[in-house]
């Protein structure tokens, strides 16, 4: 067997253990209740901050250890990315 083939079935098995994805989505899911926490007062509706913090996620490493809102800051080609995509107005 290859080695790319090894990885592959251990990568497969990794991924189809049991607990594996839901700590992933607490996560995220914790990742975007702070983050719409944080971005309330943005002049954004409810609806555009949520889709804004779910991209953000997204766009993070699952080995990330920043709030999305520090992360952005050192990010602004995903912030920006993620602002057009959940349909952000200006507060300019």
């Amino acid at each position: 067997m290859t080695f790319s083939r090894i990885a592959l079935i251990a990568v497969a098995a990794f991924t189809m253990a049991p607990g594996v994805g839901p700590a992933f989505a607490a996560d995220d899911a914790a990742r975007i209740k702070q983050c719409v926490a944080d971005n309330q007062g943005e002049g954004q509706t409810a609806a555009v901050v949520a889709a804004y913090c779910d991209c953000m996620s997204k766009k993070m490493s699952t080995s990330e250890t920043q709030s999305v809102t520090t992360w952005e800051n050192s990010h602004s080609s995903e912030q920006t990315a993620c602002s057009q995509e959940a349909g952000a107005k200006s507060n300019k």
